[in-house]
């Protein structure tokens, strides 16, 4: 990394900078000009805690600056996502067009008999299995369908922490 990358890393926070994927630039220079604020904005990203404070930001985004880029809503996405995951004690999702496998944290707070209860409804095709996975089999071709499954997935998983 250049010494320019580097100071950003530092501003952001190495975690956010990865996950922003600095190549693909979550949020576009053609979107905030000025780095500075786009680093601010990164940092503010970091601190979003629920979704009615990343609604909050998207409406400010907008007032700022314009209706936010596909790669911005996908940034907020991320960070929505991140957020259920923590509360679920998911450590890894893996999402595709036949639905999506989870990965529950050694330490997850997910009560045992409500997990079992829940994947005990056939008609939800759950699947848990010895090594801490969920399976989750569905119909789910489009990207957007995904990415509303398991948050809905994981925000009921959420409701089941202890």
């Amino acid at each position: 990394l250049g010494g320019e990358q580097s100071g950003h890393i530092r501003e952001v926070g190495i975690e956010l900078y990865q996950n922003s994927g600095a190549e693909a630039d979550l949020i576009p220079e053609t979107y905030v000009e000025d780095l500075d604020v786009r680093l601010a904005l990164y940092r503010r990203v970091a601190r979003l805690e629920d979704r009615g404070e990343i609604e909050e930001f998207i409406e400010e985004l907008a007032d700022r600056f314009g209706p936010a880029p596909e790669e911005v809503n996908h940034l907020l996405d991320i960070v929505a996502i991140k957020r259920l995951c923590r509360a679920a004690g998911i450590a890894r999702i893996d999402a595709g067009p036949k639905g999506a496998v989870l990965t529950f944290r050694d330490d997850t707070r997910v009560d045992p008999q409500k997990l079992i209860t829940h994947v005990a409804n056939p008609s939800l095709g759950l699947i848990l299995r010895p090594d801490n996975k969920l399976v989750i089999n569905r119909n789910w071709p489009i990207a957007q369908q995904r990415l509303e499954g398991v948050q809905r997935l994981l925000s009921t998983l959420g409701g089941m922490t202890v």
